[in-house]
C-alpha cells in the first residue's frame, strides 16, 4: 500500500486504519530508550538490489511512491500510546511524528533484508530534543489533510501564485469563448427554444407561444411574435432565466452576442473554478493550472460556452457545488482536528467524536445543486452522488482521528444531518426556482387544479397539485422522447466523442459557387460549421485515465480517485438508463470537468513526487506531460475554426473529419 494520504487509512478494512478498540493516545512521559527491531533512520538509505520493486502507489500530491507493506501498522493514529519500556516492533520516533512507516527505497521494512540483525538501542531523549513531537492538533491535521495540503498556502507568494496562474488560463478561456461571440447571427440548434423562452420569461414571467416561423424576425430584433398563451415547455426555468438575464445585460434580443452572453460568462468562470478546485484537490498549483488549461481549450467546452443551451448552465452549478463540498471537507476536518485534540489532550474519550456545527459550505452546495436541478433534472444524480461522497468523507475522518464508533457516529451524527440538509434545501431551492410560475396565473398548467377538482394528489395545495401534474407531463415527455435524429448518440460513445453533434452547417455557405465562394473563403467551395466535438486527444486520454483512476481507487483507496470519478458517475452513467430515447453527445459537457480532473490526476501520478523520483526520471516525466499538453493545445488551435463557426474552405473543414461518423 502507498503511504497514507489524507484519509486513506480511514476507509473501512484498510490495513493501516485504527481498530477503534483503544482510546485515543494521550501525551505520556518520554522514555529514555526503547528496544526496536529496525535499523536507525540513517542506516536505511540504500536501495535494495536483486528483486524488482513492487508497483508504485499515489501520494498526497497525486504522484507515485513505492508501495508499503500492507501489514504495517499506521503510526499516525491516535490509538498509539507511548511510555517507558514500550517495545516498538516496526517503527521509530520519526514514524510517530510524521505518520509514515520507515521503509527502504522500494517500500520494504528494513528487517526484511537482515532478519538476523541484533536489536539496537536508540536514545530517544536526544532525538526528541532534535525533533520535538508534533502537538496533537498538528498531528491530527496532518493525518486528516496531509502535509502537502497544509503547506500549500503557507506563505503569501504561494497564495498569490494560486490565484494568478488560474486567472491566466481563465483569460485564455475567455478569449476562446468571447471572440466574435455573435457569430453566427442565427439561432443555432436548440437555441431556437431556449433563447426565445428566456426572453419570454423576462418579459412575461412565463414561457409563452410565438407566432409561426418567428426566428427570422427574432434574429432581426423583432419580438412582436411573442404572444400571451402559455407554451408547454419540458425543462425547469433556472437555465432560461440565466440566459434571459444575459440578453437584458447584453443589449437585447437583436444581438446574438447577448443571447450567448450568460453561457460564455459561466463557461469562462468554470475554468477558474476547476483550476482552483484541482489545486485544492491535488495540493498543487501546477496541477490546478493544468486542469484549467485543459478545460480552457477543450472543443466541447468552447462550443457549449458559445451556444445558449441549458447544459452549460447545469455544468456550472454542479461544478460549483463540487468545489463547495471540497471546501466543506477541509473546513470540517480542521474543525474535527481542533476539537478532537482538546478532548485527547484533556485525557478524555472521543466516543462518537465532537460535533462539527453548521456546515455552511455544504449548505451552499445544496443550494447550487437545487439550482442545477432547476436547470435540468439530470442534476438530481449529482445531488445523490455528491451527498453520498460527502458523508463518506465524514465517516473516514472520524475513523482517522480514532473515534471508536466511527461508523455509527458518521451515519447518525453526520449522514442524517447531511441528508436532511442537502436534500431538504435542494428541494426548497428547486421549488423556489419556479417562483415566476407560481406568481403568474397564465403560466402553463397553473390553473390545472382549479379546472380539475378531485384529481391528482388531493392532499397538496392547489398550486403544488398543479405543479405536480405539470411534472408528470414533463416526465412522460422526457422518458418517451424517441424522435429519430441524425445526430442522436448512444452514451457508450460519448466518452470518446464517437458521434459529435453538428450544431450548425448552413447550406447557404456550403452552396456558394465561383467568385462568391472565393470572396467568402478564398476557395472554390466553402464550409461554416459549429461542431460540438471535444478535443479528440484530450477525450481519448481522459477515457484511458478513467481506467487508471478506477485501479487506483480499488487498489490504493485513494480518495482523490473517487472524487474525480464522482462527476463521471453522476453525469454519464445514468444516461445508460435512457439510451432508448433521443439523446446527444453534447450532454457529456455536464461531466467534462471530471474527465479533465481525472486526466490531471493521472498526469500527477506520472510526474511523481520531487523527493522520491530521481532528477532525470522526473525531468523525463515532466517533458512527456508537457509534450502531451502541447499536443492538446495544438489540436485545439487546429479545430477552433469548426468550433466557432468560421467560414473556411471545404477541404480544410473536411480535414477535421478524422472519422466518418463525425460528418
Amino acid at each position: 500500500m502507498p503511504p497514507t494520504r489524507d484519509d486513506d487509512a480511514a476507509l473501512p478494512d484498510h490495513p493501516d486504519a485504527p481498530t477503534g478498540d483503544a482510546p485515543a493516545a494521550r501525551p505520556g512521559p518520554t522514555p529514555a530508550t526503547v528496544t526496536t527491531t529496525e535499523r536507525a533512520a540513517g542506516d536505511d538509505e540504500s536501495a535494495p538490489t536483486g528483486a524488482a520493486p513492487p508497483p508504485a502507489g499515489p501520494t498526497a500530491d497525486g504522484v507515485p511512491t513505492p508501495v508499503a507493506a500492507q501489514d504495517a501498522p499506521h503510526e499516525s493514529t491516535p490509538a498509539a500510546a507511548t511510555g517507558p519500556g514500550v517495545v516498538a516492533d516496526e517503527r521509530d520516533d520519526d514514524d510517530e511524528q510524521d505518520g509514515r512507516d520507515e521503509r527502504d527505497a522500494w517500500g520494504r521494512d528494513g528487517d526484511d533484508e537482515r532478519e538476523d540483525d541484533e536489536p539496537y538501542r536508540v536514545d530517544l531523549v536526544k532525538h526528541a530534543e532534535e525533533e520535538p513531537p508534533l502537538p496533537t492538533r498538528e498531528r491530527l491535521l496532518r493525518t486528516l489533510l496531509g502535509a502537502d495540503r497544509l503547506a500549500l498556502d503557507a506563505n503569501p507568494r504561494d497564495r498569490l501564485a494560486g490565484w494568478l496562474w488560474p486567472i491566466a488560463v481563465t483569460l485564455l478561456a475567455g478569449i476562446a469563448r468571447f471572440w466574435e461571440l455573435g457569430r453566427p447571427h442565427k439561432l443555432v440548434f436548440d437555441e431556437t427554444y431556449y433563447v426565445k423562452d428566456a426572453w419570454s420569461l423576462v418579459t412575461r414571467g412565463y414561457e409563452a407561444q410565438w407566432s409561426a416561423e418567428p426566428n427570422p424576425a427574432f434574429e432581426a430584433g423583432d419580438t412582436s411574435g411573442l404572444g400571451t398563451v402559455a407554451s408547454y415547455v419540458v425543462h425547469p426555468p433556472v437555465g432560461k432565466w440565466v440566459i434571459g438575464l444575459g440578453i437584458q445585460l447584453g443589449g437585447g434580443p437583436d444581438s446574438a452576442a447577448a443571447w450567448r452572453l450568460s453561457v460564455a460568462i459561466l463557461g469562462t468562470l468554470s475554468v477558474l473554478m476547476i483550476a482552483r478546485i484541482a489545486r485544492r484537490l491535488f495540493a498543487s498549483t501546477a496541477l490546478g493550472v493544468v486542469a484549467g488549461l485543459l478545460l480552457a481549450v477543450d472543443g466541447e467546452a468552447i462550443v457549449m460556452s458559445r451556444i445558449s443551451l441549458l447544459d452549460p448552465v447545469l455544468t456550472f452549478f454542479v461544478l460549483a457545488a463540487f468545489g463547495a463540498l471540497l471546501i466543506d471537507r477541509e473546513q470540517a476536518r480542521r474543525r474535527l482536528a481542533e476539537r478532537a485534540a482538546v478532548v485527547i489532550d484533556a485525557g478524555g474519550e472521543l466516543g462518537w467524536g465532537p460535533r462539527l456545527g453548521w456546515r455552511w459550505w455544504r449548505l451552499a452546495a445544496a443550494v447550487l445543486l437545487g439550482l442545477a436541478i432547476g436547470t435540468k433534472w439530470s442534476g438530481i444524480y449529482f445531488l445523490a452522488v455528491f451527498g453520498l461522497m460527502t458523508v463518506a468523507w465524514d465517516l473516514s475522518a472520524r475513523r482517522a482521528v480514532g473515534v471508536r464508533h466511527w461508523a455509527r457516529a458518521g451515519v447518525l451524527r453526520d449522514g442524517v444531518v447531511a441528508g436532511v440538509a442537502m436534500v431538504g434545501l435542494g428541494v426548497v431551492t428547486y421549488l423556489g426556482s419556479w417562483w415566476s410560475w407560481f406568481a403568474s396565473t397564465d403560466a402553463y398548467n397553473r390553473q390545472w387544479a382549479a379546472l380539475n377538482p378531485g384529481q391528482g394528489v388531493e392532499w397538496l395545495p392547489p398550486a403544488l397539485r398543479s405543479l405536480w401534474k405539470y411534472h408528470q407531463d414533463m416526465w412522460a415527455f422526457h422518458n418517451g422522447l424517441e424522435t429519430p435524429h441524425s445526430y442522436a448518440a448512444h452514451p457508450l460513445g460519448w466518452i470518446v466523442q464517437w458521434r459529435p453533434t453538428s450544431m450548425y452547417y448552413p447550406p447557404e455557405v456550403s452552396g456558394l459557387q465561383g467568385q462568391a465562394a472565393v470572396d467568402a473563403c478564398g476557395a472554390d467551395q466553402c464550409s461554416q460549421a459549429i461542431t460540438a466535438l471535444g478535443n479528440p486527444v484530450l477525450w481519448w486520454c481522459g477515457a484511458a485515465a478513467i481506467l487508471v483512476a478506477l485501479v487506483w481507487l480499488v487498489r490504493f483507496r485513494d480518495w482523490r480517485a473517487g472524487a474525480v470519478l464522482s462527476g463521471i458517475v453522476a453525469g454519464w452513467l445514468p444516461w445508460f438508463l435512457y439510451a432508448h430515447r433521443t439523446i446527444f453527445t453534447f450532454y457529456s459537457i455536464a461531466f467534462l470537468p471530471w474527465v479533465v480532473l481525472t486526466l490531471t490526476y493521472v498526469l500527477g501520478l506520472v510526474i511523481g513526487p520531487e523527493d522520491e523520483l530521481g532528477a532525470k526520471q522526473r525531468r523525463v516525466a515532466i517533458w512527456c506531460v508537457g509534450v502531451l499538453l502541447a499536443l492538446i493545445v495544438a489540436v485545439s488551435v487546429f479545430f477552433y475554426p469548426i468550433w466557432s463557426g468560421m467560414v473556411i474552405p471545404y477541404d480544410f473543414w473536411h480535414s477535421h473529419m478524422w472519422m466518418s461518423q463525425w460528418v
